[in-house]
């Protein structure tokens, strides 16, 4: 049994808690290269293309061009240099982060403060759109790279969806192998792919090289909405894909550092992007009218000369799987996060590395996302129709992002107004012009992830809601444990071994315990009230992990405190228990679990009943307690209880 709640004052606790990386910081920045980029790295596909030539259509002339190419850099020097990569990523809750760690750090140092419940509620919604953001990327990049064959042989059209859904079945069931052989690979490739698109870039940034000062010249960027400004506003829904996958890099910190990154991004990632963008541009400028309308219907590839242009198709599907591997595995670890701080039911996980604790496989994740990803395929049919769904996602977690900042700014780092407002203002501005601009993509298909969206965060916050309202009402009917212990160790028979009943609650008597001496009429020589505890600090050390009280007459309560990145193994703990009797033995070990059947109330009712209904279904198909905590099935006892919710 788990209760996420962490305790107000763990100072102490939290100051050991960090988790580093360890490697030199070339090997780790080439690593950050493979995991962390593929989402942004493969934006120069489509984003360029679809800001001319997607939903809302722009004349491939040098105002347009040089006014896209300068919101691109500024949008990556305003959004991903600045925002995430100078000062999101500083935010980080003991080296973690991402959306969900983000929220646990801002918890911990708000202690229950008024404004506190809309945060929570803004930072779960964040988690929920990155769900569909999960499923998207994968569906858009693959299929935008396979498109790729179609500039080689046009023939190829009525192939590319079976291929892209081949490629994507098979993505989805290698996960269970783990990829760390695979992700060895990642670091190379990737490193390959970006300088390809660099050199690409500079061949035709050669012919025309004052497209760069005009690229770096934010007038341009003005001057193109003072003379179209409502395109280039919804210009703004397209330019946004090329910063897509920003957001990935706060939430992959955990697994390489901030400055890893940071260095990627500065020395190595932005420069090729920017160079492969403005080959782009150029290479466009360089034809004339009807060749350009024409060529800006698939720009990245008509970068490489016709007998290159194969090799980058299959360079660039690499890359996008890459890029929906990390996608997929960022899945993975932000369920396990979410199901640690009591925001989703117990999942089955299991961990593909024996040496790599964040490498894991989540079954249920997996083939629904592959269910999803190969729906919107079929739905959307081609890459620039999935473009229109794609943004609003990014758009609206990045949006969040910015209000999660400005807790951080003012209430932890507590910076001056002077200094924090502007900036603030800067982000809000950039931010709230892109997902207005997305907004207006909702009719063409933008409303698939904020439906997603919405689902995710009506389950997420039913769960959250109905977990606390089960354990207030179990609480109620619990009795101290002193007046029971007084009672029940002088009058009942007590048998050899020694029994362990999980709680959820680290006060008064678990139900288990009470149905079983009610009904087997026995207490063991040796009772242990054990309660997992889940902290919200990425690790805790092994020194802060127990907390042992001697109850008397063989009765002992045992805290087990996790972080919400590490695996709860029961069994593995206790071995490690010591001033609490002799060894544990699991041969001579009873585990008494509690099962609760929930019903309605019809004196007090605190949810609406389709919620109770839906929470009643969450914990039917909820991991049983046995698999999540890795208890030995032939020493788990399970007593069913009913409590009113």
């Amino acid at each position: 049994m788990t209760d996420s709640s962490a305790p107000q004052s763990q100072a102490d606790l939290s100051a050991h808690a960090s988790h580093h990386q360890e490697g030199s910081l070339a090997k780790l920045a080439l690593g950050a290269m493979g995991i962390v980029f593929g989402d942004i790295g493969t934006s120069p596909i489509y984003a360029f293309r679809e800001t001319f030539a997607g939903h809302h259509q722009l004349a491939p002339d040098e105002l347009h061009i040089v006014g896209v190419l300068s919101l691109i850099f500024w949008s990556m020097m305003i959004v991903v240099s600045i925002k995430y990569v100078g000062i999101i990523m500083r935010a980080d809750n003991k080296g973690e982060g991402g959306s969900l760690a983000l929220l646990a750090l801002i918890n911990r140092k708000a202690e229950g403060k008024k404004w506190t419940a809309g945060i929570v509620m803004l930072g779960v919604f964040a988690t929920a759109l990155f769900y569909g953001d999960s499923m998207i990327t994968p569906a858009i990049s693959v299929l935008s790279a396979v498109e790729g064959l179609t500039t080689v042989e046009s023939s190829f059209a009525p192939f590319v969806i079976p291929i892209a859904i081949g490629l994507l079945i098979g993505l989805f069931a290698i996960q269970a192998h783990g990829t760390a052989k695979v992700g060895a690979l990642f670091g190379p490739i990737m490193m390959t792919y970006f300088a390809t698109l660099a050199l690409l870039g500079l061949i035709h940034i050669a012919a025309m090289p004052g497209i760069i000062l005009e690229t770096l010249n934010p007038w341009n960027a003005v001057q193109f909405f003072m003379a179209d400004g409502w395109l280039a506003f919804l210009a703004l829904g397209s330019v946004v894909l090329a910063v897509t996958g920003a957001e990935a890099l706060y939430a992959d910190m955990g697994h390489f550092g901030r400055k890893p990154i940071g260095l990627s991004w500065l020395c190595f990632v932005m420069p090729a992007l920017m160079l492969n963008y403005m080959g782009q541009g150029a290479m466009i400028l360089s034809l004339d009218p009807a060749a350009a309308q024409e060529a800006v219907k698939n720009p990245f590839f008509l970068l490489a000369p016709d007998a290159l242009r194969l090799p980058l198709v299959l360079l660039a599907t690499l890359a996008t799987i890459i890029a929906s591997q990390a996608v997929i595995t960022g899945a993975f670890s932000v369920t396990q996060q979410a199901i640690q701080l009591g925001f989703i039911p117990r999942l089955r996980i299991l961990h593909t590395s024996a040496s790599t604790a964040g490498q894991i496989y989540i079954p249920v994740i997996n083939w629904g996302l592959m269910i999803m990803v190969i729906l919107l395929v079929l739905f959307f049919q081609s890459s620039s129709n999935l473009a229109a769904a794609y943004g609003i996602a990014v758009t609206g977690a990045m949006l969040i992002d910015a209000c999660l900042l400005t807790v951080v700014l003012f209430s932890l780092w507590q910076w001056r107004k002077w200094v924090a407002i502007p900036l603030l203002a800067i982000f809000f501005f950039v931010d709230l012009a892109y997902f207005s601009a997305n907004m207006t993509k909702v009719p063409d298909g933008g409303w698939v992830p904020l439906l997603i969206g919405l689902v995710i965060f009506t389950l997420l916050t039913t769960w959250a809601h109905g977990r606390k309202l089960m354990l207030e009402r179990m609480r109620e009917a619990s009795i101290p444990a002193s007046i029971f212990i007084k009672s029940a160790a002088s009058s009942a028979t007590r048998v050899p071994g020694t029994a362990v009943f999980m709680t959820t609650s680290s006060e008064g008597v678990p139900h288990s315990l009470l149905h079983n001496l009610k009904h087997n009429k026995v207490l063991h020589e040796r009772v242990l009230l054990l309660t997992v505890k889940i902290e919200d600090v990425p690790y805790v050390p092994e020194e802060k992990r127990f907390e042992l009280t001697d109850l008397g007459s063989g009765f002992y309560r045992l805290l087990v405190r996790y972080g919400f990145m590490q695996d709860s193994d029961v069994p593995a703990a206790l071995q490690r228990v010591e001033k609490c009797g002799a060894a544990f033995n699991m041969m001579d070990t009873s585990f008494f679990l509690a099962r609760q059947t929930l019903l309605p109330s019809t004196s007090r009712p605190a949810m609406p009943a389709w919620r109770e209904k839906l929470f009643s279904w969450m914990l039917r198909n909820a991991e049983s307690a046995m698999e999540f905590f890795k208890l030995p099935p032939n020493r788990v006892v399970e007593l069913g209880s009913q409590v009113e919710i």
